[in-house]
């Protein structure tokens, strides 16, 4: 149910990261090797990159398959980025929002986003969606499980919390109200990429010439790719991965690990400003 991928690190061609690896995330759109959801993400696709100086990302987003896209073709050959964050997507479910349901979403410096599924969309998460002010989900840019993720996230982010406990916050979160849902979430700002593996693959490199990847699955067949367990929360810079485990809320509202954060806990069920 989707593939995704991001990275930091020196500049480089988009379509370095994207098109030309043999099993790129261009590849995975139809011929994806980890997928446990899924065979075909034919229903959009995005990728968000910073410019040099700028630290509000472009984004270029379709509603049909990344193949099919010519333009995408030639900006990726000639656009260099040092961070970006590309998706392609396999639809839960069917419907008329197009490229707006397709990731990357994007606040500020932020890009965001979710590959899996919600079970029971959307009445399992309407106790959730009900602790978000009105004014945000009558904002929200889609009407799918992935772009409400992203308002619960984001509303951490605005509330101070720093990107490795609003992902983790929330999964927990959605997780306690929709139990066996898929939630591998992927954020980045330019500088740093903070990920949560449940229920799907993910896949992190640290590349000899520098730079970090985040994906889904890996690219190429390099042995120094590492596959993050299930239940992790990963943040990464250029140089550095850190991995945090994170428990189940069947079994206890608190995550395990030393990392980016000392305990992550269930959010109460109140409105956030």
């Amino acid at each position: 149910m989707c593939r995704h991928l991001a990275y930091v690190g020196p500049a480089e061609p988009l379509g370095g990261l994207l098109v030309a690896p043999r099993h790129g995330l261009y590849r995975q759109s139809w011929a994806p090797r980890h997928q446990r959801h899924g065979t075909v993400n034919a229903d959009g696709f995005g990728v968000g990159w910073y410019a040099d100086g700028d630290p509000v990302p472009a984004r270029y987003r379709r509603a049909g398959p990344i193949w099919a896209d010519q333009s995408f073709a030639d900006l990726a050959r000639v656009v260099r980025a040092g961070a970006l964050l590309a998706a392609v997507r396999d639809a839960t479910l069917s419907g008329a929002d197009a490229e707006a349901a397709a990731a990357p979403f994007a606040a500020g410096a932020w890009l965001f986003s979710h590959n899996g599924a919600v079970t029971g969309w959307p009445e399992s998460l309407a106790p959730v969606a009900a602790t978000l002010p009105s004014g945000q989900l009558l904002s929200l840019e889609a009407r799918n499980d992935s772009a409400l993720l992203w308002a619960l996230v984001l509303a951490r982010l605005r509330a101070g919390d720093d990107e490795g406990r609003a992902l983790a916050e929330t999964v927990l979160e959605v997780a306690a109200a929709a139990p066996a849902s898929r939630l591998n979430l992927l954020l980045t700002s330019g500088d740093t990429i903070t990920a949560t593996t449940w229920g799907d693959t993910l896949w992190y490199l640290s590349r000899p010439r520098g730079g970090t990847v985040v994906a889904s699955e890996p690219y190429d067949d390099d042995p120094h790719w590492q596959e993050v367990p299930d239940r992790t929360l990963l943040t990464a810079s250029r140089t550095d991965t850190q991995l945090t485990p994170l428990k189940d809320p069947g079994e206890s509202t608190a995550a395990l690990g030393t990392g980016p954060t000392d305990a992550f806990v269930t959010p109460p069920k109140e409105p956030r400003p």
